[in-house]
């Protein structure tokens, strides 16, 4: 065990953490006064729902031993078994409980991530028990296909340097999915819709970037060269896609924009995490710009003529800045800076990781509309899934919590 890398990576899995309170101002910020606490709330449930399943069967089914390359077992139910003076068999200079707590927060930023597709008009109980069914059926087994050993996605050759497909394509898809089962927010297409507080979003673009290095460079599971190199492409990618959309903000509407500004640099984000320690810094560059207009797009499309109400862009941001960042993996991708891919990208003249590639990105989104399907099927069954009219009217903030975040603004809010 190798004390440097023992403490890097717990640094980093307290910066990991950090995402998911960032995300959760992030989100808030950009909905109406009267469900902000609900925003955020459905990321606080995640926190404490994800670290409770992940200690009690997460870590084991990811990362246990594997069964027919698609999920682990029960060996280390409740951790049972994990030492904390023995190393990991994933990371040898790693103790055993540092990978578990790093990997823990994956499991808990990546089911907060969907929340943002169904924001003001999903039950509070519904969506708990969606995250808790949807963490079982796509999080767990995807994670150990793509990262476990003997996982099936690995065995293709596919990389995922820390979670294109595992972290933002499932969750993005999940979204896309739940948002258009639940249905548009009631009066959404007349009613004028603004962000209610653009420092809120700021603030949890700001920290989801910082946090993101935990996130990147923390995947090198130590305290080398690599975790500097995806330190660096990080940085690049998010600055690149930030310029990106500004610029998009000045061609289409004459300024830039703070929260244009804010949701370039987390696609940018997104777009590099598969890569982040495959790709050389040019790439990083390449993918970087190009992800903001794929990204506008594809937001463009889902809204006015797919219909699609994904509220606060998850799919738009994760699934799709996801997809990109997979397929610029196996385009641009390096075997000299990481021997974990087996072959050069598209562009130096091989084709068998960009088709790879491609093979996992496919069987991400299966998986994770299938088990999205499977998971509404069963919320179904043990409760309603959709607020009433009077509740989202009325604010999910008060109709759900029993809370409201601006006390002295009641009254502001139109109950349309």
């Amino acid at each position: 065990m190798n004390t440097g890398d023992n403490a890097f990576i717990l640094i980093c899995s307290a910066l990991v953490f950090f995402m998911t309170p960032a995300l959760a101002f992030f989100y808030g910020g950009m909905v109406r006064r009267k469900n902000v606490l609900n925003t955020i709330m459905a990321c606080v449930g995640v926190m404490g729902l994800s670290v409770v399943m992940w200690v009690m069967c997460g870590y084991s089914f990811a990362f246990g031993p594997d069964h027919l390359g698609l999920i682990g077992g029960l060996k280390y139910f409740f951790l049972n078994g994990i030492d904390f003076n023995s190393t990991s068999p994933y990371a040898p200079t790693l103790s055993a409980t540092t990978f578990v707590i790093f990997q823990m927060m994956f499991a808990m930023i990546t089911p907060a991530l969907i929340t943002g597709s169904v924001v003001g008009r999903m039950r509070f109980p519904a969506l708990m028990l969606f995250i808790a069914l949807w963490s079982l059926i796509v999080y767990y087994p995807l994670a150990h296909m793509v990262w476990g050993a003997g996982g099936m996605i690995a065995k293709w050759g596919a990389v995922d340097f820390a979670g294109g497909n595992v972290v933002h394509i499932s969750s993005g898809v999940s979204g896309l999915i739940l948002a258009a089962f639940l249905g548009k927010r009631r009066g959404v297409e007349h009613v004028s819709y603004r962000v209610h507080n653009i420092p809120f979003v700021f603030l949890g673009a700001g920290i989801l970037w910082f946090g993101w290095f935990g996130f990147n460079a923390g995947s090198a599971l130590a305290a080398n060269g690599l975790a500097a190199h995806a330190f660096l492409t990080t940085t690049l990618s998010a600055a690149a896609a930030l310029l990106s959309w500004m610029a998009i903000d000045v061609l289409k509407e004459g300024k830039p924009t703070l929260v244009g500004a804010s949701t370039g640099l987390v696609v940018g984000l997104v777009a590099i995490t598969p890569g982040a320690g495959f790709v050389p810094l040019w790439a990083a560059f390449i993918i970087g710009i190009l992800v903001s207009p794929i990204c506008y797009g594809c937001m463009h499309i889902i809204k006015t003529r797919l219909k699609i109400d994904d509220a606060l862009d998850a799919f738009g941001c994760h699934g799709i800045g996801g997809i990109w960042g997979g397929i610029a993996t196996g385009l641009f991708a390096k075997s000299s800076i990481n021997s974990v891919a087996k072959w050069d990208g598209l562009v130096f003249g091989d084709t068998h990781l960009f088709v790879a590639q491609l093979e996992a990105i496919a069987t991400t989104i299966a998986i994770a509309a299938v088990g999205t399907l499977i998971c509404v099927g069963i919320t179904r069954l043990v409760t309603t899934m959709r607020a009433s009219a009077q509740d989202e009217a009325f604010g999910m903030d008060n109709s759900q919590h029993g809370e409201d975040a601006y006390p002295a603004f009641n009254g502001f809010d139109s109950v349309i």
